[in-house]
């Protein structure tokens, strides 16, 4: 800003124009630099930058020539605004067209710029983006090395926020409940920091060490869950009657963790040791008191926790330290996608949902015109009332309807919206009358400075809250107002573009309330299912990483999609006021509280699972029947949440898990055996509030039975019907079927070519038979890998299994050439392969009705 200012006056007093002119120009090139040029290289950022001017200079002109036409005028402007809402589905270049066009079209209304000056206001805007594009690559060049040490500074910032609030919440004298909440604040910002660190990290275009890119990921994550885990201890010991000797060398250990150097992380285990040395004498005290003696057990965690946290802590500043100087060769890799440098809100719930509804005949068209619809109906609503008002600030209105329909996707976040920047005006108006009174109108420097610091301040907080960005805004256009309206007139002014805005963000509101209405309660139940789909991704992973321990699997990268996931979802449930407790409307606080504790449930699971293991085969039987079960409960929530009818019911895993747990706990006792049983234990807690939300959403909860599921009254009459008409056929069938068990394979859509039939080994039936000595059909579980000749590691993408009937039965993600889908029926079923890189690839396969629970091998190529 401060450059585009100052080359936008000298410009323009070298080309005698107004100065003021000159400023306007130049510093809009220096404001959509600075808001919608966010490039990674400096050939686009260059490209992007140098092209503003062009389509700004272009209606420049245009407005210029328009100038006597009034309703023309206003017309245009209603069409720009829509024009750019169009523009933004096709990319950053066109939103930026888009923008520029818009922004040109109202500040040639406002200084109304002569036709003549129109050559002379391009060459001030080209020099003004060639100066801010310089002083760009000098200040800011793009440096992925550096952004990657930037973000490890950021979260060691966060990690010491954590620990500042443990120290608090350890002081006996200390407001308890107050440092819970803290805590609880600074846990929720460590959380949001990491995952925006995650998503950071796929930012430049290609990573030439994959290894390198997924031990950045792993490490991060460790160190977070780490940090969580101390979090949870320390709140647990606030509640408890602490040693003081142990109260002291936990202290000591969180002012040693909160105040060591980045350079020093491997010194946080020597205080881990003091901890539990101190921890050790409490427990073996003679005066160690019952109540004193439970608050060992935490300490012991938060000794272990902070060992954990300086391993994985070094490991990962290491490695940022160590990344190459190259930025092509920086290890960048994507694990989640970000909106405007945050985690993903309600955008990506919303384009689902609206693809969903339209995918025939006209409808189609309507994602392309809706946006554009509601911005172009809500402004020539908006324009003749505010152009009544005042016709020379008519354009408060637009801006009113730009900024709500800009970055907001439901009538809460809108409405929200529409708060925020209400309290902003008001708040910055207060302050920017209050420093022009106190500057007065004679001191332009000061003036210029309190605007480029009102701008600056206002881009701070405008991550952290958008009243922030409005009360900076308006402090800076105080001073503006200041240079042509007298004091007197100044109340009248604010209250007049208070008025024009809300005018604006209301109609807006409504506009897209009623034009192609998306239900806001249909968005929340689509960002439920993508959390549902998310954690069906990381169970069926964590089934491939222990059936076969070579598999490419990601278990870390799964759970923290499952935190963007759950992002989505709190970001679409908030309320818009926040009710008393008891009021309507605490159920969805009930359901978020429950899949906010499955995801740290899931967070330790994927930790704790990620190890190779070599289980018995009846063990591996019984885990293979535990993720079956839970991918069919999940499955189940899915239809219940895509459809709001609860047709089947939630099988708790709990009894099979401990069953498991049971047989494994004979087992020699060591790292390897303890990290397995804490993966049972978080599994089970994982299903356990799973289940709660289940309930939550209408689906009946049972336990499930060792010998299979039965999840619904038509479904146990159905397989009453298999096992009896089994029984009279099988003595005479029985080598009929072993020959039938075959798959018949096709090659993609058009090709008009069959591949040859390939016999699949049948599972083997097993012993255990219901009442009545009938085999029961049971759900089978088909994997294998998917491969091409581009791509020999594996294919990327996703698989859906289509019955008999073409109803979609199971569907799974392709995980670096394997997948996995459970929960197949005997009968004829089509796999489907869908991937970015190829076109869609169906085969024919065929599920043996066996009795037992079995697997199947089925390897497809591309």
């Amino acid at each position: 800003m401060v450059t585009s200012l100052a080359v936008g006056y000298a410009m323009a007093g070298a080309l005698d124009i107004p100065a003021m002119i000159g400023m306007m120009i130049g510093g809009m090139m220096g404001l959509m630099s600075a808001f919608a040029v966010a490039e990674n290289t400096w050939q686009r950022l260059t490209r992007a930058i140098l092209w503003m001017p062009f389509p700004y200079a272009a209606v420049l002109w245009l407005a210029a020539e328009l100038h006597d036409d009034r309703r023309l005028e206003i017309g245009l402007m209603v069409g720009a605004l829509a024009l750019t809402f169009f523009l933004a589905r096709f990319g950053q270049m066109y939103l930026l067209t888009g923008m520029m066009l818009f922004n040109g079209l109202m500040v040639g209304m406002m200084a109304n710029i002569p036709a003549g000056m129109s050559g002379k206001a391009l060459l001030v805007a080209l020099v003004s983006a060639a100066a801010v594009l310089g002083t760009r690559l000098l200040l800011c060049y793009p440096m992925p090395r550096e952004d990657l040490l930037r973000t490890q500074r950021a979260f060691v910032v966060e990690a010491r926020r954590v620990a500042d609030a443990a120290v608090e919440a350890l002081d006996p004298d200390a407001d308890q409940e107050r440092a819970v909440r803290r805590m609880t604040r600074a846990l929720r910002r460590l959380n949001v920091t990491t995952v925006t660190i995650d998503g950071r990290l796929a930012q430049p275009e290609v990573a030439a060490d994959p290894d390198m890119a997924e031990l950045l990921h792993r490490h991060l994550f460790d160190a977070e869950l780490a940090l969580r885990g101390i979090g949870r201890a320390v709140q647990d010991l606030t509640g408890l009657a602490v040693d003081p000797q142990l109260r002291e060398a936990l202290v000591v250990g969180l002012v040693v963790a909160r105040d060591t150097p980045l350079g020093s992380a491997q010194g946080l285990r020597p205080a881990a040791e003091i901890i539990r040395r101190q921890a050790d004498a409490a427990l073996n005290g003679p005066d160690a008191a019952s109540r004193r003696a439970e608050a060992v057990e935490p300490a012991y965690r938060v000794a272990q926790l902070l060992d954990s946290l300086a391993g994985s802590l070094s490991h990962w500043l290491a490695l940022g330290w160590s990344s190459p100087q190259s930025p092509a060769k920086v290890p960048f890799q994507p694990t989640v996608a970000l909106e405007r440098d945050r985690p993903a809100g309600s955008a990506a719930a919303t384009r689902r949902v609206l693809a969903a509804g339209t995918e025939t005949s006209w409808r189609r068209v309507v994602p392309f015109v809706r946006a554009p619809l509601h911005a172009g109906v809500a402004a020539a609503i908006v324009c003749p009332i505010t152009d009544a008002i005042d016709p020379q600030r008519f354009y408060w209105g637009l801006v009113g309807v730009m900024i709500t329909l800009f970055g907001t996707n439901t009538t809460h976040e809108r409405l929200r919206k529409f708060g925020h920047r209400m309290t902003g005006t008001v708040i910055g108006a207060v302050i920017g009358i209050a420093l022009l009174h106190l500057v007065g109108h004679g001191h332009v420097y000061v003036m210029l400075t309190i605007i480029v610091a009102g701008i600056t301040l206002g881009a701070w907080g405008m991550q952290r809250a958008y009243a922030l960005w409005v009360v900076g805004l308006v402090v800076a256009l105080v001073q503006l107002y200041g240079l042509t309206t007298p004091d007197a007139g100044m109340d009248h002014l604010l209250g007049e573009r208070l008025l024009d805005n809300g005018l604006g963000i209301l109609i807006a509101t409504l506009c897209a309330a009623v034009i192609f209405p998306l239900s806001g309660r249909r968005i929340t139940r689509e960002a439920e299912r993508g959390y549902v789909s998310a954690v069906d991704d990381l169970v069926s992973q964590l089934a491939l990483r222990w059936e076969d321990p070579d598999a490419p699997v990601r278990l870390r990268g799964a759970a923290r999609a499952l935190d963007s996931a759950l992002f989505q979802v709190v970001s679409l449930v908030r309320p818009l006021v926040r009710m008393p407790l008891g009021v309507r409307g605490r159920d969805a606080d009930n359901r978020t509280a429950l899949l906010t504790t499955a995801t740290g449930h899931a967070r330790a699971l994927a930790a704790a699972a990620d190890i190779d293991i070599d289980l018995a085969p009846r063990q591996a039987e019984r885990f293979t029947r535990i993720t079956t079960v839970l991918t069919g409960s999940l499955r189940a929530l899915d239809h219940a949440l895509a459809t709001g009818e609860p047709e089947e019911s939630w099988q708790r895993v709990g009894p099979l898990v401990r069953e498991l747990k049971a047989e494994l706990d004979t087992a020699p006792s060591g790292p390897r055996a303890e990290r397995i049983r804490t993966a049972l234990r978080e599994l089970a807690a994982l299903d356990d509030s799973l289940a709660g939300y289940a309930e939550r959403c209408g689906l009946t909860v049972r336990s499930a039975s060792p010998q299979g599921i039965v999840s619904s009254p038509m479904e146990r009459r159905t397989q009453a019907l298999v096992a009896e008409w089994g029984t009279r056929r099988a003595p005479r069938n029985a080598a009929a079927f072993e020959r039938s068990a075959t798959v018949t394979a096709t090659a993609g859509p058009g090709t008009g070519t069959a591949s040859p039939e390939r016999v699949l080994p049948v599972p083997p039936a097993s012993s255990a038979t219901p009442s009545g000595g009938a085999a029961v059909a049971v759900a089978v579980t088909v994997a294998g890998s998917i491969r091409c000749d581009r791509h020999p590691a594996g294919c990327t993408g996703w698989i859906t299994v289509i019955n008999g009937r073409g109803k979609r039965v199971a569907a799974g993600s392709v995980q670096s050439g394997r997948y996995r889908v459970d929960g197949l029926r005997p009968g004829p079923h089509t796999l489907i392969v869908s991937a970015s890189a190829h076109a869609p690839h169906a085969e024919l396969l065929s599920v043996p009705s066996a009795g037992g629970a079995g697997r199947i091998g089925h390897d497809m190529r591309l």
